[in-house]
């Protein structure tokens, strides 16, 4: 990954005068590199990194483990497609393992999300299983530690 690309994953706020007083050269053409980036696709967009309970917005997340059947003609695509089309669904990979997808999804609750699973996600064509866990701390997130004051510890087994 070049100089110019660890800025911008590191401070996508960072502006093309900053980064060439940083690695030297001209503003222009760290633009010019910027937008050919932007339109290769290797830029997809820039996205600021929130902190839900700091925002007041506490969300349910959730990471879904799926095991699909593979379609004769668009092997696992053609249902990643499908899954990716829905709006609670913020990232979907496919993966090597014991299942083919791994999905985040965000809802208002334990039961919007229940609901997703069972209502929607569950009954597309070529869905064998779905194996869900509920995020319960975020320590880190897009790269960066989400800072807490919280003292958290787990409950002791024996006093």
């Amino acid at each position: 990954m070049d100089r110019i690309l660890k800025m911008l994953v590191s401070n996508a706020r960072l502006t093309a005068k900053e980064i060439a007083d940083r690695i030297g050269g001209k503003p222009a053409e760290i633009r010019e590199k910027i937008r050919k980036y932007e339109e290769n696709g290797l830029i997809h967009g820039y996205t600021a990194v929130l902190d839900d309970k700091a925002y007041g917005k506490e969300q349910v997340r959730a990471i879904i483990e799926v095991k699909i059947t593979p379609t004769r003609d668009g092997g696992f695509d053609s249902v990643a497609k499908r899954i990716a089309k829905f709006p609670e669904v913020e990232e979907l990979c496919l993966v090597s393992g014991s299942y083919d997808l791994l999905l985040a999804v965000r809802g208002n609750s334990l039961t919007e999300v229940a609901g997703f699973v069972a209502s929607k996600l569950a009954t597309i064509d070529g869905v064998i299983s779905c194996s869900t866990g509920f995020q319960l701390k975020k320590y880190k997130s897009a790269g960066r530690i989400m800072e807490d004051d919280e003292n958290y510890e787990r409950l002791k087994i024996c006093p």
